[in-house]
């Protein structure tokens, strides 16, 4: 009888120990779910289009300096590729030039803001300040209407995405970034590039990169050889009927 007592308090104690590791786990499970619909829920810019034609797009982001430039747009032109520059307003307007020479060579213009800023650091009236006078600088230069935008440092919150969106900008970020900024070698960005480029895929260059012109035909033969067709992102992306994932690729409504 004794025995019989000592079991079933045995057999309690771990049925007792069974529920509360079942509770702990239905509590973890919840908490998971609401970390990952609240990781969704965020307000998220374009970082890549899920597309399955192979098309893709390059970018250049232009704050200082054209030392570059001028091979950069020889080579796109070389490659019969239209582009999508990304600029800053006082690049705009210390190099209205420059700015033209893209725009006529039928390249893609989009905001990188007015000043560079940290834009998650401003208010909203701060934001839309930064953008309109920038979208109103490369307008007066191009005679042509700005569409996209992209946060300088690819820093973001959802203030600064809800607010660019409210002013008819898609904010897009990328998915391939050819880390030219860092004076890689020609072979090591062209390597960068091609290793993660996949359909829908949105490249990172800069205008002023050391040796971002010097890769660009390697990256652009290789890719087209693999039957990759570049696009300005405005022909890239979906503008309407679409949702933004969790990773931040843009995708049409009724995708599975």
């Amino acid at each position: 009888m004794k025995f019989f007592t000592v079991r079933l308090k045995t057999l309690l104690l771990a049925c007792a120990l069974a529920l509360a590791v079942g509770v702990s786990l239905l509590l973890a499970g919840v908490s998971g779910a609401v970390e990952v619909y609240s990781s969704a829920a965020r307000s998220l810019p374009i970082y890549c289009v899920g597309r399955e034609d192979n098309r893709i797009a390059i970018s250049f982001d232009c704050a200082w300096g054209v030392e570059h430039t001028d091979e950069i747009l020889k080579n796109l032109a070389a490659g019969k590729v239209r582009a999508t520059f990304f600029t800053v307003e006082f690049w705009a307007k210390e190099h209205p030039d420059y700015l033209k020479k893209v725009s006529d060579a039928g390249h893609e213009i989009g905001t990188h803001s007015a000043t560079h800023s940290y834009m998650s650091r401003l208010s909203e009236s701060e934001i839309r300040g930064e953008l309109s006078s920038s979208v109103d600088a490369i307008t007066a230069v191009t005679g042509k209407s700005v569409e996209l935008f992209r946060p300088p440092f690819g820093d973001y919150d959802d203030l600064v995405i809800d607010t660019s969106n409210a002013m008819g900008l898609y904010p897009i970020q990328w998915d391939v970034d050819s880390l030219d900024w860092k004076d890689l070698s020609a072979s090591d960005i062209a390597e960068r590039v091609i290793s993660r480029v996949k359909s829908g895929s949105i490249i990172l260059c800069h205008n002023n990169g050391l040796h971002t012109a010097e890769a660009l035909p390697i990256i652009i033969d290789t890719l087209k050889s693999k039957g990759f067709t570049f696009v300005p992102i405005g022909e890239l992306i979906y503008r309407d009927g679409y949702t933004i994932d969790a990773t931040g690729k843009q995708l049409p409504e009724n995708a599975t």
